[in-house]
């Protein structure tokens, strides 16, 4: 126990939309944090990327999560298309979270029954590849209520939000606090600095700074050098990397 309290603060890179299509943008970052040294990563990993990326097609890539999880990565489910699919908005809201704030928010409308069964789906698929998996996240973070009451139905151990991770099936807060960027246009990457420099120094003394990396982030000098010099200076700070599922460990352990 008292070794557990004394555990360093730590921080958390977890790979946003990782699909066969989006692994090329990734690849030189992930090449680059290997050559850090022991870097292990949370993987959220899309079973058919916006209906085009099956992964059951596609066995180089599930090669390489296997590779991943051999080095002490995690993969954990990330929707099943992540896309919205579903009827048009009917609401206000509705239109502004599923067609303005996100066009990919998939599990925000879906009913119980359909979240339950998108998810059995994408559980079984990682089954079928041999893939452990305890976390499940939600693209875009937008999760319906039938979403959670369909959560607490299976085997998975948390799900998260931008700021919390949360303990399955009782949906328990831990705070866990993350920086994400917005990079499409210049703007918003000028903006995403901004916010995150303001971010990282009001978090100096969390218990972990989560790093939330997505392929567009990897298309752009600004953010991707962003992400890793970050993680580089996080590191020299004392934090520890470590998975979603370690971290978890390290707090039920307290």
């Amino acid at each position: 126990m008292a070794e557990s309290l004394q555990a360093p603060p730590s921080v958390m890179l977890v790979l946003h939309d990782v699909a066969p299509e989006t692994w090329p943008d990734y690849q030189p970052f992930v090449e680059a944090v290997d050559a850090l040294g022991n870097v292990p990563m949370t993987w959220l990993v899309v079973p058919d990327f916006h209906h085009r990326n099956a992964l059951q097609h596609a066995p180089a890539f599930c090669r390489l999560m296997h590779r991943r999880l051999a080095k002490g990565d995690e993969l954990a489910l990330h929707g099943f298309y992540h896309a919205d699919d579903g009827p048009a908005p009917r609401t206000p809201r509705e239109l502004f979270m599923r067609r303005v704030y996100t066009h990919e928010g998939e599990f925000y409308g879906l009913d119980q029954a359909q979240a339950l069964q998108r998810l059995r789906e994408g559980l079984q698929l990682f089954d079928a590849q041999g893939w452990p998996v305890a976390g499940f996240v939600a693209p875009a973070w937008l999760m319906s209520e039938g979403t959670r009451e369909a959560l607490r139905q299976l085997p998975l151990r948390y799900t998260s939000t931008p700021q919390h991770l949360y303990r399955l099936p009782d949906f328990a807060a831990i705070d866990a606090p993350g920086l994400v960027w917005s990079a499409r246009s210049a703007w918003r990457r000028g903006l995403s600095k901004v916010v995150s420099d303001w971010q990282r120094r009001r978090l100096a003394s969390a218990n972990t700074v989560r790093l939330g990396l997505h392929p567009v982030d990897m298309r752009h000098r600004s953010s991707r050098d962003y992400w890793m010099s970050t993680l580089r200076e996080l590191m020299a700070q004392g934090r520890q990397p470590l998975t979603k599922s370690a971290w978890l460990d390290r707090q039920l352990s307290r």
